[in-house]
């Protein structure tokens, strides 16, 4: 479909120059640079929501390097080399554009994600705190949140990782991250709400089903939420409270709740069965 829009300008254009015989090449030369510029950029953007990453790769990387001081290529590049799972490389490049003079806030935050990613949480921060307080982003925050929760700086997180979720209309996997948080200081409640509204925004979270399990289990309770699952994540759902329940001493419990994930598994439930086996070979032993 792009060829043939292209195919179509440069056709139409072919035809509206013959029509002026006094046109210059230079007047040529200028129109169908025009028109592949508006191509290019068409394909940008379909090539930033390719379904295969690696192929956004390659192609902005041939663009770069053609291109090297386009800004708007070389963004393309730092963003399919995140979506490639590739964050040491995604970093060097967005340290390239955010040194371009060009260069936003919105590129900074970009770094600084890319950073977290790879690891270097430190770097991330000073990225971060180089960016005026009054840019304020979903995306900003929730990176800001998830430093002050390295930092262990909770008051901090808990303000960033709310005005977080007010800044977008899917707030789902923010409000995971949250609880998370939360259950790692030990304020279970707390978690469990948070991962109960991150599932009314996205039902079919898995991790936050799996996270809302491990909340109650810490709280020792022992039935599985209401909340939609398939036949396959109640059984998973299963061996996770089973597995939490053993690790709190509630041994029995957790050998029916085992026994309950091997039942209700569609298919042979390996990690359930082997579990079990353990459990039986300790009491044997």
């Amino acid at each position: 479909m792009r060829h043939s829009i292209f195919v179509t300008l440069c056709l139409s254009g072919a035809v509206t120059l013959s029509a002026c015989e006094d046109t210059s090449d230079a007047d040529v030369e200028r129109a169908v640079k025009g028109i592949n510029v508006i191509d290019e950029s068409n394909l940008n953007d379909i090539m930033l929501s390719s379904s295969d990453p690696n192929e956004a790769v390659a192609y902005f990387r041939r663009t770069v390097a053609d291109n090297p001081d386009r800004i708007d290529v070389l963004r393309g590049l730092a963003k399919s080399l995140v979506r490639a799972k590739k964050p040491s490389e995604a970093k060097t490049v967005w340290a390239r554009v955010v040194k371009h003079p060009d260069a936003t806030n919105a590129d900074k935050v970009g770094f600084a994600d890319s950073l977290i990613r790879s690891d270097d949480w430190k770097q991330a921060e000073t990225v971060l705190d180089g960016i005026p307080p009054t840019y304020e982003t979903y995306k900003r925050y929730r990176l800001e949140a998830m430093i002050a929760d390295g930092n262990k700086e909770w008051k901090n997180a808990d303000s960033y990782y709310e005005t977080a979720v007010g800044l977008t209309t899917q707030p789902a996997s923010v409000l995971n991250n949250w609880g998370y948080s939360k259950l790692t200081r030990g304020d279970y409640a707390g978690a469990e709400k948070l991962f109960g509204e991150a599932l009314k925004y996205n039902k079919n979270m898995f991790t936050a089903k799996n996270n809302l399990v491990l909340a109650r289990g810490a709280q020792h309770r022992y039935d599985l939420p209401i909340v939609p699952m398939t036949q396959t994540e109640r059984a998973l759902l299963l061996h996770t409270l089973a597995l939490t329940a053993i690790k709190q001493g509630d041994v029995a419990t957790g050998k029916g709740l085992l026994q309950e994930a091997v039942d209700t598994h569609p298919q042979y439930f390996e990690a359930a069965i082997r579990s079990l086996r353990a459990l039986d070979n300790n009491v044997t032993n």
